[in-house]
């Protein structure tokens, strides 16, 4: 089946694009959820052409799975919040795109998750995920912090944790660094065992191909390696000075958003901890709020 959309009342469709996936849900007027779909990676700094098909492709299974077919993707008001796209050139090659939509309006993730997060009210969150970043809005104020990208940035991701395991292991393999269980681990991971065989899987890989080994460096830790102990109390102390840092613009509410959020708490402050609020919407979500926002702006 096919939709009308009237100016009134179009359909919205979030979409949420990082290191890993990018996530499509369309939304009815009132927020009801009538589709979702996720695709692979949509981070601009890796590559637009990858990008643009996971939105693509995101988008069609998010179709489906609402029922509508795939012309009904031109009729859909796209909001997009993007890993990347704080980087000039890149947010003006996303909207300088051809896109299938009726009208698509971009942003930052970090942006659309903290307007999801805390239901377009004021506040802030971190991500830590595949990468990690942070923002704060109360009022006129903004603050972004970090999402610089693998390897210059992202410390305490989970792109991050692998790649601080992977150095020590090949330390250890050489002779120059100290024992730790991240040896044996990351061998049996990649089925490998020696140093080049680890060379050889990670050489020239994504930050995500680096992400998957941040459980093994958690596990290790809760097993007291003090190795994998180090890089995680490392990576969780920047992310409680991120937080900290913007705490001094007074937000209302905090929120901490992706895959490692969880995993991450009981080594971050505890009083980072005692301020963590939930989340009240995803991401997909913030952005679908936002195209609704722009799209009556612009009316």
């Amino acid at each position: 089946m096919g939709f009308n959309q009237t100016k009134e009342a179009p359909l919205f469709i979030g979409i949420d694009g990082g290191g890993s996936k990018c996530r499509a849900t369309i939304y009815a007027s009132d927020d009801t959820v009538l589709g979702t779909g996720v695709a692979g990676r949509a981070n601009p700094l890796f590559g637009l052409s990858q990008t643009f098909e996971s939105i693509k492709l995101s988008t069609q299974l998010a179709l489906e799975d609402a029922g509508l077919q795939a012309s009904d993707g031109g009729q859909l008001v796209a909001g997009l919040g993007l890993a990347g796209v704080n980087v000039p050139h890149l947010y003006q090659e996303l909207v300088n795109w051809q896109h299938p939509f009726a009208n698509m309006f971009v942003t930052t993730d970090l942006h659309t998750a903290c307007i999801g997060a805390h239901h377009g009210s004021d506040g802030a969150v971190i991500i830590t995920g595949t990468g990690s970043c942070g923002y704060v809005h109360v009022g006129e104020e903004s603050l972004s912090l970090g999402g610089h990208g693998f390897p210059l940035g992202d410390k305490g991701s989970g792109a991050w944790l692998g790649l601080k395991a992977a150095e020590q292991v090949l330390l250890e393999l050489d002779g120059f660094g100290p024992k730790t269980l991240l040896t044996e681990r990351l061998k049996n991971h990649f089925q490998t065992s020696d140093a080049m065989g680890i060379v050889e899987k990670l050489a020239g890989k994504s930050s995500s191909c680096y992400a998957t080994l941040a459980r093994l460096v958690l596990e290790s830790a809760i097993e007291q390696d003090e190795v994998a102990k180090g890089i995680v109390v490392e990576g969780a102390a920047y992310i409680s000075d991120l937080a900290k840092k913007l705490f001094a613009l007074h937000p209302p509410r905090f929120s901490m958003i992706g895959g490692l959020a969880e995993p991450l708490a009981p080594w971050l402050d505890k009083d980072v901890v005692a301020r963590i609020s939930p989340v009240i919407a995803p991401p997909e979500m913030g952005a679908a709020y936002y195209a609704r926002q722009c799209y009556v702006a612009a009316d």
